[in-house]
């Protein structure tokens, strides 16, 4: 398979379980014993909308497609583009505080939330374009993270998401063995590890999801690894429902196990009716555009 072909599942998947995700989340499962005095109402269709974990994702990509030697500052720009376009949709707040400070001048190193409330999911949703740049090393992965999450927690997160997608690029994961056994060894004494090593050898996503399903990195990141470890074996729709049902922050959670997914299988292993639902949204173009130009340049 291609890098190529890797790097539009990664991201078409990622805008997919973003699209997914959205129309769940933070739902409070409806319990089977409730009785309706007039009927059950009749369920709506969930509608799939792009958020912010794939226009940021873009965005990113964006800024590696105008300049090889990325750089924070180039981020920014392309961050701020989108925010003052009020194109940004469901920005958490810790995203929405930097893009705040960065637009009267901040200077990106200041402008990310830091401490406790600063170790959300954010800079993890957003990073995955960065592991198909080969040359790109840690320490600017980090700056690019502390744009909007100025914490270590976060950092680690994103550096999970790198680290995944770059073992499936050098061939040493296919799906068959553990993800996680791969990635802990990769990462420094930190709540994120500590979560991996707990739930590794835990089989059932239900049992990890009980771990924590929101936003918090700790929570977020390990449960989107756990699940994209599992998807030869249960495939990408199952993968889906399994975290709908987990709930939370269901958007971002299937973004992040999505885009290590996609990249695993590729974009010619997605579903059909998953893509074509993907195409009817008016973020497609957008999407199909930046995969694209990537690709030229990179692959």
């Amino acid at each position: 398979m291609t890098k190529a072909e890797r790097f539009k599942g990664c991201i078409i998947g990622g805008a997919m379980g973003d699209a997914f995700g959205s129309a769940y989340e933070n739902q409070v499962k409806e319990k089977e014993d409730v009785i309706y005095l007039y009927g059950k109402p009749k369920a709506r269709e969930p509608k799939w909308k792009i958020t912010d974990d794939t226009q940021l994702t873009l965005a990113t990509a964006e800024a590696m497609i105008d300049d090889k030697n990325i750089n924070p500052e180039a981020v920014v720009q392309q961050f701020l583009k989108y925010y003052n376009q009020r194109k940004l949709r469901g920005l958490g707040a810790s995203t929405l505080k930097a893009l705040r400070e960065l637009e009267y001048g901040v200077h990106w190193s200041k402008a990310g939330r830091k401490g406790e409330y600063a170790a959300g999911n954010g800079a993890a949703m957003r990073i995955a374009s960065l592991a198909f740049m080969e040359d790109i090393n840690y320490s600017q992965i980090r700056d690019i993270s502390i744009i909007t999450h100025n914490n270590d927690e976060a950092y680690i997160g994103a550096k999970c998401i790198i680290i995944a997608i770059r073992e499936i690029l050098r061939k040493n994961w296919q799906g068959e063995t553990n993800l996680i056994d791969l990635i802990i060894p990769q990462l420094p004494d930190t709540r994120v590890r500590d979560r991996l090593i707990e739930i590794k050898n835990i089989d059932n996503l239900s049992e990890i999801g009980k771990f924590g399903n929101d936003g918090y990195v700790v929570n977020s990141v390990p449960l989107a690894i756990a699940a994209a470890n599992k998807v030869k074996k249960i495939g990408i729709e199952k993968m889906y429902n399994w975290l709908i049902d987990i709930g939370g922050d269901t958007d971002t959670n299937c973004s992040m196990a999505r885009q290590i997914a996609g990249t695993l299988i590729g974009y010619n292993e997605i579903p059909k009716n998953l893509i074509e639902k993907l195409e009817t949204l008016k973020e497609y173009e957008w999407i199909e555009e930046n995969i694209n130009k990537f690709n030229f340049k990179y692959c």
